[in-house]
């Protein structure tokens, strides 16, 4: 669905993206991971041609078949992908329902999206008794609803979310995460930025691990979880070999 050969992403004379190069099929919940500053949101903002009009400096990226590396932003959306940036950014002046119809705006089908409005409201049912509310008296929970439910109004093949759990309680990420599920299953497609590696291995098909603007490591989400460094570095749990490795250096710092 999603074919990214060889990128490279500048900002000035910093390179972001080191000729990545990654695939992304029909019907999967994918998860891009890695620690702040590897470049999952560069990659996204890459795909969405929301840098400079230059980036990416290298390499192509097809969607569905058609390269997309050169189009403008409104031509990728029309094509079927949407995006859910970090921090959400709804508009916080209108209001819930008219953030939502912002993202119909590339749509002119007027029974269409008063259906899929009345399908948002049924999917975020929140979102429903807050309709005339302004967006930025929201909760951040519900704010993330109404982006995501923003996005899905274009009527995407593939949503990409960034950070969709940013700022929000145990409980809420877990719904969030329960919603990305439901809305895979009606046929979107996901690809997922996530700094919560436990829920984005829990609920992905794939995972794609990034360092320094490079993909590392590409795996299914079962054979990660059980990698002494994934284990270690992302998910917190301190291995046996890292447990050792501590033990001898207590023993070496005690009797120095």
């Amino acid at each position: 669905m999603l074919s990214i050969k060889n990128i490279e992403t500048w900002y000035d004379l910093i390179r972001a993206l080191h000729g990545i190069s990654f695939e992304i099929k029909q019907g999967d919940i994918v998860a891009l991971l890695g620690s702040n500053g590897a470049g999952k949101s560069t990659t996204l903002k890459t795909i969405m041609r929301l840098l400079d009009d230059d980036q990416p400096e290298k390499g192509t990226i097809e969607f569905m078949g058609k390269r997309i590396d050169r189009l403008d932003t409104e031509e990728i959306v029309r094509l079927g992908i949407s995006y859910v940036p970090e921090g959400r950014e709804v508009f916080p002046e209108l209001t819930v329902m008219e953030n939502i119809l912002m993202g119909a705006y590339t749509r002119s089908d007027r029974r269409g999206v008063n259906e899929d409005i009345e399908a948002m409201l049924r999917l975020f049912p929140i979102l429903g008794k807050r309709r005339d509310q302004e967006a930025g008296h929201l909760s951040g929970g519900e704010q993330q609803m109404l982006a995501i439910a923003r996005a899905l109004m274009s009527r995407p093949k593939l949503l990409m979310l960034d950070e969709p759990s940013l700022g929000l309680s145990p409980l809420l990420t877990k719904e969030i995460f329960t919603i990305i599920q439901d809305i895979n299953k009606q046929g979107v497609t996901i690809l997922l930025v996530e700094q919560n590696v436990n829920m984005a291995l829990k609920y992905s098909n794939f995972a794609f691990l990034m360092e320094n603007g490079r993909i590392v490591r590409a795996d299914k989400p079962e054979v990660l979880r059980e990698d002494e460094d994934v284990k270690e570095f992302y998910l917190g749990i301190a291995t046996e070999q890292s447990v050792k490795g501590y033990k001898r250096y207590r023993r070496k710092v005690r009797f120095r």
